[in-house]
């Protein structure tokens, strides 16, 4: 079976571009043949970079290199950014194109916000429309794609959960860092913006710190260029006005995979306190490492808390100074979440797992006549 993805793809620093780097190796090591066709800047085993972001001929240029590969079915990975202007409506020809000439289209939606702007619900209803099958991580997805989507449509969309790597935490992580080792962590980690609300535990850190004094906080992250920028600025110069800001380090530039997994060891707690998100990539690294987890209420945070019991989700302010403060004091505590955590990628979310539930996918979508003649499969 030969899989083409069309996604964003590393060393490009993107979410989405990571986790289909984890899903096709995953695939590959169930014997999938995958190629990808991504942005201009992927790289890798079978990668074919071929498009940028604002070509007005996106659509032409994937789906032109694509169909070299004959693929039986073709994987688009979904987000609003990835695939051109007016909210990546490039996205919608390029479907057009597979379906014309009868190749099989899964779509996977990494952002489905449980209150959809109008320009997103348009671009999701045409997507579903004119792909095979939908992919969504969360159930509340699917709850709200029924208020956007007709009966019909919405039978296509199908729930994966985003998948996690089966890993052991780095060790002496903090003495690699240059962190104190008789310190407690808490981090924040992930690109700067107002979504991710990184502020909030700024300013209630004085308290933390004052309920739990040997800790100190770590934030590790940069922004995508300019954006964000005056966010960015306002929260250094919350982080350089505060009382504690001796307790309260800084970790900017690249996170390649291996500085990124040295961090997240690095945690004695990792807090979320998202706003609004639709799932979250850091939240799956932070299950695989068995670090214990505090998070919003943010359905795409607050769900997956709840399957795996690896951490806390949080309403109030004080409802997050009380969550860190119990879990840095409660070893004992801090070990069952941990152990949770790590279960839960095992039995449920692992890649192998996840790729497993993508094949199923594919086998269902390739067309293949049940008549009685003998066949050898290559495959």
């Amino acid at each position: 079976m030969r899989i083409g993805f069309i996604s964003s793809y590393p060393p490009i620093e993107c979410g989405v571009a990571t986790y289909t780097q984890y899903l096709t190796d995953a695939l590959r090591k169930k014997d999938i043949d995958v190629y990808v066709v991504c942005h201009i800047g992927g790289e890798g085993h079978q990668v074919f970079p071929s498009f940028d972001y604002e070509d007005g001929d996106l659509a032409e240029k994937a789906y032109s290199t694509m169909i070299r590969f004959t693929p039986d079915v073709v994987h688009i990975q979904h987000e609003f950014t990835l695939y051109g202007k007016h909210f990546g409506v490039n996205i919608i020809p390029l479907l057009i194109d597979f379906q014309l000439i009868g190749i099989p289209v899964v779509t996977t939606l990494h952002t489905v916000y449980p209150e959809p702007k109008r320009e997103h619900a348009i671009i999701i209803r045409s997507i579903v429309m004119n792909s095979d099958c939908v992919i969504v991580h969360e159930e509340y997805q699917v709850e709200t794609l029924k208020r956007i989507l007709s009966d019909d449509l919405i039978k296509k969309v199908c729930v994966i959960p985003h998948g996690a790597r089966e890993v052991e935490p780095v060790s002496d992580a903090k003495r690699r860092l240059g962190l104190p080792e008789d310190k407690k962590v808490v981090l924040m980690i992930g690109y700067i913006r107002p979504s991710k609300n990184f502020d909030l535990i700024v300013r209630l850190f004085p308290e933390i710190l004052e309920r739990y004094p040997d800790s100190i906080l770590v934030i590790a992250g940069k922004t995508r260029g300019q954006e964000y920028k005056e966010y960015r600025d306002m929260l250094l110069d919350l982080i350089a006005s505060s009382p504690v800001k001796d307790n309260i380090i800084f970790i900017r530039g690249q996170l390649p995979q291996q500085i990124f997994d040295t961090v997240i060891s690095s945690a004695d707690v990792v807090v979320l306190p998202y706003k609004m998100t639709s799932q979250s990539g850091i939240l799956a690294h932070c299950l695989a490492f068995g670090r214990p987890i505090v998070v919003s209420r943010s359905p795409g945070l607050e769900n997956v808390i709840k399957e795996s019991a690896a951490g806390i989700s949080c309403e109030r302010e004080k409802d997050f100074v009380e969550a860190i403060v119990r879990i840095l004091s409660d070893e004992g505590y801090a070990k069952r979440l941990s152990e949770n955590g790590k279960r839960y990628v095992r039995e449920k979310i692992s890649w192998s797992i996840v790729a497993e539930k993508h094949i199923r996918i594919y086998e269902k979508l390739i067309n293949i006549p049940d008549v009685n003649i003998r066949i050898i499969s290559t495959e």
